[in-house]
């Protein structure tokens, strides 16, 4: 385990993110809208949803933002850049990019789980020029070519 300091911004006061049972990987985030204004998905629309919270990882870690398995198999409404990563030299606010898929209308009310928050460890690539690549069996093969 690691410690993330975050911070709660005003409008996000009483959506501390947490994790929903003792062995959850990802840390639910709630959406942090004025309870007076909640916010409309129609379909196929898609909005950035803020949570209220800005985090600061750890070099060498970064947070992935994924969908809620439940709001897209009930209602079609999952994390349009998914993953949506974090870096860990990001402060500003933790946003999710939401996008309705189904047929009917979604509110999002302050409070709703929108997204889970994953932190996990990076490693960066040091890309090193060459003239050729070694072969392998499946060489160029692309989408599909290994079967089904």
């Amino acid at each position: 385990m690691i410690d993330v300091p975050i911070l709660t911004l005003p409008h996000g006061d009483g959506l501390t993110p947490h994790y929903a049972s003792e062995g959850a990987a990802g840390l639910d985030l709630a959406a942090a809208l004025p309870a007076d204004a909640p916010m409309t998905l129609a379909p196929w629309q898609r909005a950035m949803v803020p949570t209220g919270i800005a985090i600061a990882l750890p070099a060498g870690y970064e947070a992935q933002v994924r969908p809620r398995s439940g709001l897209a198999a009930r209602h079609g409404v999952t994390v349009l850049n998914s993953p949506g990563t974090v870096d860990a030299d990001y402060r500003g606010e933790v946003k999710v990019i939401l996008v309705n898929l189904s047929d009917e209308p979604f509110l999002i009310e302050r409070g709703v789980r929108i997204a889970q928050m994953v932190i996990a460890p990076v490693t960066q690539a040091n890309l090193v020029p060459v003239d050729t690549l070694d072969e392998t069996a499946r060489g160029a093969g692309g989408f599909g070519s290994t079967g089904r």
